[in-house]
């Protein structure tokens, strides 16, 4: 049998197919352009030594369903699903899920006409994720399909921590308080942290780092989520790739009146000309310390990204009053010894002593970079966030009885 877990962009599918029960990867691919007289789907099927087939296939897409079909077809001729009926769910990963949900979700009616509420809370993210979870219930209507909410783990956020010091009305009335995203990447990371420590998720308290494009820290206390860098939106918190982080929110007021610029176009400049991009130029980080050495902009990028990010690890050090492991992934968190070592310098004191030499040759799913007398334990993990929704796919399945 056989999960699916599915990542739709306005003109895009992202997809997986794991085989049940053991979660092997079976396949993965891409299909762009949907909409289009050049739609292409790319995909990489795993063979049994773990070496991998490509192959690349160009069709015209009108739209989604017809991706879907595309995708199936493609799956069918390949024997990796050879049936609709091997499919035990679909997974589709979904931005925002408010305070509606809190956990993965059998999707019906009534849940697709609330991701659709929601759209406001996540304008550039929900119409995608619902736009694939409708088209899919049409090309597989008898499959469960489910989906995982990016802000479901940090739905266990205590009030203090979630609200933010505004007229209670907002939160009451347009929902206005902290979210959180990344969710199940911070989910997944910090329960394999807990058993590579040798110990339950409600042991331990973990400070986890998901540093990519896209950037966030999670305080995880006991197993579950009690304060997390994003907000209302992604845009609060680190400096990441495109978008700024933390700013003076007085800034839009000013911004607005001095250049005439529109509430829409400003939220497009912080979201996509902003963060590293806004300081250099650039927001790949690998060409950002490539050039950091001769170019002062790209090494204030470097500094700042750094920076902020520390400033949260010493926050949430406060926050948790213990911290048994500190945890770095995603692109930026697993790829780049520079940023880890930057990162952790000055933070000895904190108990974070990071030993060079692993650093520098950590490799693998997993791996300690800490010196082995430190206090506080540093880790770097590769996510799988992909995995962790067929998991949770089949979990739900499983528990609505389907």
């Amino acid at each position: 049998m056989r999960v699916a877990v599915i990542n739709c962009g306005s003109s895009s599918i992202k997809y997986e197919v794991f085989n049940t029960p053991d979660l092997a990867m079976l396949a993965t691919g891409l299909i762009e352009k949907i909409g289009g007289s050049e739609s292409c789907l790319r995909q990489r099927k795993c063979r049994a030594d773990g070496t991998f087939k490509e192959q690349s296939h160009t069709k015209p897409l009108a739209d989604h369903y017809e991706g879907f079909e595309f995708m199936a077809s493609v799956n069918k001729e390949d024997r990796i699903v050879k049936d609709d009926s091997e499919l035990v769910g679909i997974g589709h990963r979904v931005v925002h899920g408010g305070e509606v949900f809190r956990e993965p979700t059998v999707i019906d009616q009534e849940v697709v006409a609330a991701i659709r509420r929601l759209i406001p809370l996540a304008p550039l993210h929900n119409p995608s994720n619902l736009l694939g979870i409708e088209a899919a219930m049409a090309r597989f209507p008898g499959i469960p399909q489910v989906a995982v909410f990016d802000t479901a783990f940090h739905q266990t956020l205590p009030p203090w921590a979630f609200h933010y010091a505004v007229p209670s009305a907002w939160y009451t009335e347009y929902h206005v308080r902290k979210y959180g995203f990344h969710g199940t990447s911070h989910f997944y990371v910090s329960r394999e942290a807990a058993q590579h420590l040798g110990k339950e998720p409600e042991s331990v308290n973990l400070i986890t780092l998901h540093l990519g494009n896209g950037a966030s820290v999670a305080a995880v206390q006991r197993g579950v989520s009690v304060d997390t860098s994003m907000g209302l939106t992604p845009l609060e918190g680190l400096v990441m790739g495109t978008r700024s982080g933390d700013i003076d929110p007085a800034l839009h007021f000013y911004l607005m009146r001095q250049t005439g610029m529109s509430a829409d176009e400003l939220e497009k400049f912080l979201n996509s000309q902003s963060g590293l991009k806004g300081v250099c130029g650039l927001n790949d980080m690998r060409e950002i310390i490539d050039r950091a050495e001769g170019d002062a902009r790209a090494a204030l990028a470097l500094d700042m990204f750094c920076y902020r990010v520390k400033k949260y690890i010493g926050s949430y050090i406060a926050v948790l009053g213990r911290v048994d492991a500190l945890v770095f992934t995603g692109g930026i968190g697993e790829n780049s010894a520079t940023v880890r070592s930057r990162i952790c310098s000055g933070l000895e004191r904190m108990g974070i002593i990071v030993d060079e030499q692993r650093n520098a040759t950590c490799s693998g799913n997993i791996a300690s970079i800490h010196e082995e007398s430190a206090p506080v334990k540093t880790l770097v993990i590769r996510t799988d966030e992909e995995r962790e929704i067929a998991r949770q796919t089949i979990h739900a399945v499983k528990k609505a009885g389907l």
